[in-house]
């Protein structure tokens, strides 16, 4: 059963995304909203009942592989649209549907009013699809279909609104960025293919490991070509800044990518195909690293941001972090339960700041917000569950439990990284209960519009459960036959240790947050209005400069050559072709005299000319 309901599962999203795009001018918004959020919500009803009989009836070898139609035959090449479900793509998938349900839920009221509904649902069901088909996917080639598939819908979404200059600009900069290192991805696995001569995954990780030994110089090109790809999807230093400028989107389309779509493909990337990473230990020493600098380097700018959005997306570059950190350890289950947590009060905080932005009449900025916990009560709870998983706080929230397990297994492999993660774990309590106290507390600025309606409030109210309980749901255990190797895990005693310091970082941090902007900020102001602090503000608030550093070493480069070449050089080629033509046309036409004696006189040369010829010959 398992077997024919896989394929069923990315299908029903696109299925709705082919009716909205063909039909939807005829539905209605009533119709649209039934299709585009019907169509996720049976394909979360599917991934329920597949994952039941998953459960309950184990397969044999824990995976289940449905093969819809042969892709392509090319030689020994022959990839076919098959879908294969593990453990690992089970979690991902239902955290794909039914976190994406629950945004669609919210969107449904959210954009009521905007002209595009049904190109935004049309839009938002492909995004869906093509990320159950990344996870589901049982080769790398139909795996890259999907990674291509949500680079292209996050570019349509992030510039939904197409007719603001700047909403493009921000599209096309996260497009090109993240081209990067899809080309990255490409090579790596044409790289493979060559070496291995498959790109089925298993076979493939298969043959890696009984062919390559650890260390060995095609092992570490192709874990890098790999992380390459994964550091431009899941927005990693170096290729981080097109995320804070992706919050050009409406925001549901924000939580979806930040919670359960595009930047956790790169996570799912080095989970799915960890043989390799194992093969290449410096590339896994790289992929920690990269997690350890990227948590830090976001959480400071989340520091000092004023846009509510723009706090939540440098967040989410830093929870990422934590994740890749997790991966270069060798933490494989933690990471994936840090993904299902992270998923749950990512997207709480996000639809919740939509709530907040929608009802201070767009309003981005959180200084100018205050004294909203009274007026907007369930949007309050329900961000302040969300932030206190974020910040997470001890034994209450999800966040606390899957952070907690990443600390304790990264302490095991390298206590330098361990502190990295702690200091991070306590600049993400400041940051975001900054946001809590600053847009909550305080005196009102601006009196709220309206109200959030049920569409809205029940996806917020099931993702406070879930960011607070979801912490009970640990994976480990059902990960556990993924794995061929996991990170060692430190001693009973040396554990509740590192809980307590998790817990200190979490509480202190909140508490600095609460006494700087709600209890006494005329105590912190004289810092603020230091040189040093400016100049650090001006920083972090630039994103560590990476876009100015790009613009010098790449934009600027390619701007003045296409301005030097603005005539295109390739096009003076064919132009002085053409001239060339017109003038050897010019010189034979003044040959037609219509005076037969030349005539004679030319076919007699060319006669003797050619008898010399054939004489010589």
């Amino acid at each position: 059963m398992i077997a024919a309901l896989l394929p069923w599962i990315p299908a029903l999203p696109l299925a709705g995304f082919v009716v909205l795009a063909l039909l939807g001018g005829q539905l209605g918004r009533g119709g649209i909203a039934t299709v585009g959020v019907g169509s996720v919500a049976a394909s979360f009803a599917l991934a329920l009942v597949v994952g039941a009989e998953f459960l309950g009836a184990p397969p044999p070898g824990d995976a289940v592989t449905a093969t819809a139609w042969l892709w392509m035959a090319v030689g020994d090449l022959q990839p076919a649209i098959a879908f294969y479900l593990d453990p690992l793509a089970l979690v991902m998938t239902l955290v794909v549907t039914g976190v994406g349900m629950l945004i669609h839920l919210y969107s449904a009221e959210y954009m009521a009013e905007d002209p595009g509904y049904r190109r935004y649902f049309a839009y938002l069901n492909l995004f869906v699809a093509a990320m159950l088909t990344l996870v589901l996917a049982d080769n790398l080639l139909l795996l890259y279909l999907g990674w291509e598939g949500v680079g292209v819908c996050s570019y349509l979404l992030i510039g939904f609104w197409y007719t603001e200059p700047e909403n493009g600009r921000a599209a096309r900069k996260a497009f090109v960025i993240t081209r990067v290192g899809d080309v990255a991805l490409l090579v790596g696995l044409l790289l493979l293919l060559d070496r291995l001569g498959t790109l089925q995954i298993q076979p493939l990780l298969a043959a890696a490991e009984a062919n390559w030994a650890a260390g060995s110089a095609v092992a570490v090109a192709a874990a890098a070509l790999l992380l390459g790809g994964a550091v431009g999807k899941s927005a990693q230093l170096p290729l981080q800044s097109w995320l804070p400028d992706a919050m050009a989107g409406p925001t549901p389309v924000s939580a979806l990518i930040h919670a359960a779509t595009m930047v956790t493909a790169g996570v799912y990337l080095i989970a799915r195909t960890h043989p390799l990473f194992v093969l290449a230990p410096p590339v896994m020493e790289a992929v920690a690293a990269v997690g350890a600098a990227t948590l830090l380097l976001a959480a400071l700018s989340a520091l000092v941001q004023r846009d509510l959005k723009r706090i939540l997306a440098y967040s989410t570059i830093s929870q990422i972090g934590y994740m890749f950190l997790a991966l270069g350890v060798g933490a494989w289950s933690a990471a994936i339960f840090h993904f299902m947590t992270h998923a749950f009060f990512k997207a709480l905080l996000f639809l919740t700041a939509g709530a907040v932005i929608a009802a201070m009449h767009h309003e981005h900025d959180i200084f100018r917000m205050g004294g909203l916990w009274r007026r907007m009560p369930v949007t309050f709870a329900g961000f302040l569950a969300g932030a206190a998983a974020l910040a997470a706080f001890p034994a209450v929230t999800a966040g606390f439990f899957s952070k907690d397990l990443i600390l304790a297994e990264t302490w095991a492999a390298s206590p330098a990284l361990w502190l990295a993660g702690w200091l991070g774990a306590w600049l993400t309590a400041f940051y975001i209960f900054r946001a809590v106290f600053v847009v909550f507390f305080g005196p009102e600025r601006t009196a709220p519009a309206y109200r959030p309606g049920l569409a809205m409030a029940v996806p917020v109210g099931i993702l406070a459960v879930l960011s607070i309980a979801g912490g009970w749901m640990d994976p480990a255990g059902f990960l556990a036959p993924t794995w061929t190797s996991s990170a060692p895990h430190p001693g009973s005693t040396t554990v509740w240790i590192l809980m307590g310091l998790g817990a200190l970082a979490s509480i202190g941090g909140i508490l600095l947050a609460y006494g700087a902007y709600l209890r006494a900020p005329e105590l912190v102001a004289p810092v603020q209005r230091s040189l040093t602090a400016r100049r650090l503000r001006d920083l972090w608030l630039a994103g560590w400069g990476f876009d100015g550093l790009y613009g010098v070493l790449f934009v600027r480069p390619i701007y003045a050559l296409a301005r030097f070449n603005r005539h295109d050089v390739v096009d003076r080629g064919v132009d002085a072709l053409v001239a060339g033509s017109r003038a050897l046309h010019g010189l034979l036409s003044r040959t037609q005299t219509g005076n037969l004696r030349w005539y004679a006189a030319g076919i007699a040369a060319g006669l003797v000319v050619v008898l010399a010829v054939g004489g010589f010959g």
